[in-house]
């Protein structure tokens, strides 16, 4: 009920942790989640801090707003939030992590289901494929960031 893909870039961690952690940006980048905007007064990335993304499910629907709070929030190293569920439970808790290496910095994203009843009733059913697009949309939403972070560094 998780998974990671991580993705190397030629550019500074603060730069891709700038891009990643304005959840503005999102739509720029993920093949689902094609916008978001901060909630209750928040203007920036912050511990706590609540957002909200417009989902196109699988990029053809259902669509619909999720709620999410910042769960890590470290300038040029990390950021992640939780996807909430009814009574502002995590139900889904992604994660950023930039770890500077070579010329560049790897970005690792995750994604890691709460393991609730109804979570593994889900994977049971049907958790292997939407663990395979997660994987592949994560791969997707890195390669798209590596592009515009690469660019702009040339």
């Amino acid at each position: 009920m998780e998974g990671s893909v991580t993705v190397h870039m030629q550019a500074p961690a603060d730069k891709i942790w700038n891009l990643i952690a304005d959840v503005r940006n999102t739509g720029k980048f993920s093949p689902e989640v094609f916008e978001a905007e901060w909630l209750g007064g928040a203007t920036g990335p912050e511990l706590g801090a609540k957002f909200r993304g417009h989902v196109r499910r699988n990029e053809i629907g259902p669509v619909y707003w999720t709620v999410c709070r910042v769960t890590a929030c470290e300038p040029g190293r990390e950021f992640g939030f939780a996807v909430l569920g009814p009574g502002d439970q995590a139900i889904n808790n992604w994660h950023y992590r930039l770890t500077p290496s070579g010329d560049g910095t790897d970005v690792t994203e995750s994604f890691r289901l709460n393991n609730s009843a109804l979570v593994r009733v889900f994977w049971m059913f049907a958790g292997y494929l939407r663990g395979r697009r997660n994987v592949r949309d994560m791969r997707t939403t890195l390669e798209r960031i590596k592009k515009v972070v690469e660019d702009e560094s040339a």
